[in-house]
């Protein structure tokens, strides 16, 4: 949701917005192995809404002869400096040309602190987080103190806000003749998975108005287990609301879809992917009055990527790249230390 306010906040600045997406290559060559392939990443951006175009394959400096064929009057980044494996600026073709515009990071995300999270998932500090020594120690690591977090999310310092959440809604109401498609979930760590379902589930109706229920993190919790959700509901509510094929969230959406919020948003199918439905804490079936209406429907996006699969993806690429770091730096200080002998030496 950082990037999708990031992006939001561009396509403001203009009429058309064009997203430039690095190759697997590119990223690795300057900042480490990517989570996402870059088909993966080349889906999820397209699915932002305020995303007009994307450029696959776009160049990690953006230079004049990029903005030009995309027929591009200037680009945007964030307000925190990019720089390449060398330490150049890699918008300083752009800057110095007057063709670059800035916009505001997000207070209180970072993928960083993301990771922080993801790397704890084997702690319960959902249960007792302010004993837990081992979380104190990564809290640090990642930039964050031990106060100013949820029960539930740990580190998150996100602060929610009315305006933010209208700067992300499309403020659109169901139509006559809308289909109202009912969706619910943790929908955390909004990624393809969610995009592809989301996108099979849009293909369903000729004019589809999807609400998505976001249940709360202690639900999720319950039946999630471990440290999940790893993204606060304020924090999924951004996210999903930023995904094109949503017209609407419902925040802290209940577990069971009851009859009451069937009539109330007037729903006429409610959809479910094809992972796990766990039973509600009477044992009950969440889905039993849609299904007992006959509006119920599966659906399958045909991929299999899940919010399990991508943190185990990203605890392994950082402890990879934590791995190499200290490699690196430990020949670099062994090197210094010869050199120190050699020098005593003489």
């Amino acid at each position: 949701y950082g990037h999708s306010n990031q992006l939001r906040q561009a396509r403001a600045m203009g009429d058309y917005l064009i997203v430039g997406v690095h190759t697997d290559e590119e990223i690795a060559k300057h900042k480490g192995p990517p989570v996402f392939t870059q088909e993966e990443r080349y889906k999820m951006v397209q699915a932002i809404k305020w995303v007009d175009e994307i450029a696959p394959g776009a160049p990690y400096v953006t230079t004049l002869e990029t903005l030009d064929k995309y027929n591009c009057d200037f680009c945007v980044h964030g307000d925190d400096i990019t720089l390449t494996v060398d330490g150049k600026d890699t918008y300083e073709e752009v800057k110095t040309a007057g063709r670059y515009r800035e916009c505001k990071r997000t207070q209180g995300v970072s993928t960083t602190d993301l990771v922080g999270r993801m790397l704890l998932m084997t702690k319960a500090h959902h249960s007792n987080i302010d004993e837990d020594l081992d979380y104190r120690k990564h809290t640090d690591n990642f930039g964050k103190g031990p106060k100013g977090h949820s029960p539930w999310t740990g580190v998150s310092q996100f602060l929610q806000t009315s305006q933010k959440i209208i700067q992300f809604a499309s403020g659109k109401e169901p139509q006559p003749g809308d289909t109202i498609i009912y969706v619910a979930g943790a929908f955390d760590l909004f990624h393809i998975g969610h995009v592809d379902f989301l996108e099979k589930v849009h293909q369903l109706a000729e004019k589809p108005y999807i609400i998505a229920g976001l249940h709360f993190d202690q639900e999720v919790n319950r039946y999630k287990g471990k440290n999940y959700p790893i993204m606060n509901i304020h924090e999924r509510t951004l996210s999903v609301l930023a995904c094109r094929y949503v017209s609407e969230v419902v925040i802290g959406a209940p577990y069971a879809v009851t009859a009451d919020l069937l009539d109330h948003f007037r729903v006429t199918l409610v959809c479910h992917g094809m992972t796990e439905v766990v039973p509600d804490k009477d044992g009950s079936d969440p889905y039993e009055e849609p299904k007992r209406r006959g509006i119920f429907q599966l659906v399958d996006s045909g991929s299999n990527l899940t919010t399990d699969l991508i943190v185990q993806r990203i605890i392994k690429n950082r402890l990879e790249f934590e791995a190499r770091n200290q490699k690196k730096e430990a020949k670099e200080l062994a090197v210094l230390e010869a050199m120190k002998r050699l020098d005593e030496k003489r």
